[in-house]
């Protein structure tokens, strides 16, 4: 590993490792995916990193390309002690709204986990159910601690997957392309074709 991303995962990790050292063993990253696409689930992914993990590349999801995100994601979740992913669908999210959506997802993800984190790092939510365990809710988070871009990448590369697997059934749409964004091409499809059952309602209705 280069010098320069060495130091940029100990700065990364500078918040962690201060935490470690008053004493907090397993700490847990949280990040989502999916909060603004017009179609498909919001992602949610809780992961305890080991304290001396040092994955080249880890980064905030949206600064990595997509290769490379499968990559990582497959190094993270091998060397992590326990992760939890929690998928939150279009018509509970069209039934409860998205931030509702993403903090159930927040709390299911957590109990996925096999072991009781000692403390939360999460990006940027706040008032949640985190089952009685501490958290630091950290805006941008995902760019400032090492769990939390690893939370991201492992969000973010389920829910890609999922979307890939949506785009062979409903081809029309581009969702492997755009993952469900409202990019051009996805809202003239919308326009020409409807709305398919992965469709957010409540985030389409001004394109009909």
């Amino acid at each position: 590993m280069k010098e320069k991303e060495l130091q940029r995962l100990i700065e990364l990790k500078k918040h962690e490792m201060e935490l470690h050292k008053k004493g907090f063993e397993y700490i847990c990253g949280i990040d989502e995916a999916g909060r603004g696409p017009l179609a498909g689930p919001v992602v949610v992914a809780s992961v305890i990193m080991p304290e001396n993990s040092t994955i080249e590349g880890v980064n905030d999801s949206k600064k990595i390309s997509e290769k490379k995100r499968e990559i990582l994601y497959d190094k993270i979740i091998k060397e992590a002690i326990s992760y939890g992913v929690a998928i939150i669908g279009q018509d509970e999210i069209d039934n409860i709204n998205i931030l509702n959506a993403t903090k159930k997802g927040l709390t299911v993800s957590l109990q996925k986990l096999k072991i009781k984190p000692n403390i939360i790092l999460v990006d940027a939510l706040q008032h949640i159910n985190t089952l009685g365990i501490p958290y630091e809710s950290i805006i941008k988070g995902d760019a400032k601690a090492y769990s939390i871009s690893a939370a991201s990448i492992i969000a973010k590369v389920t829910r890609d997957r999922i979307m890939r697997q949506w785009a062979e059934i409903y081809p029309q749409y581009g969702f492997e392309v755009h993952k469900g964004y409202g990019t051009a091409k996805h809202i003239a499809a919308i326009k020409e074709y409807g709305l398919c059952p992965i469709h957010r309602k409540s985030f389409t209705t001004h394109f009909i």
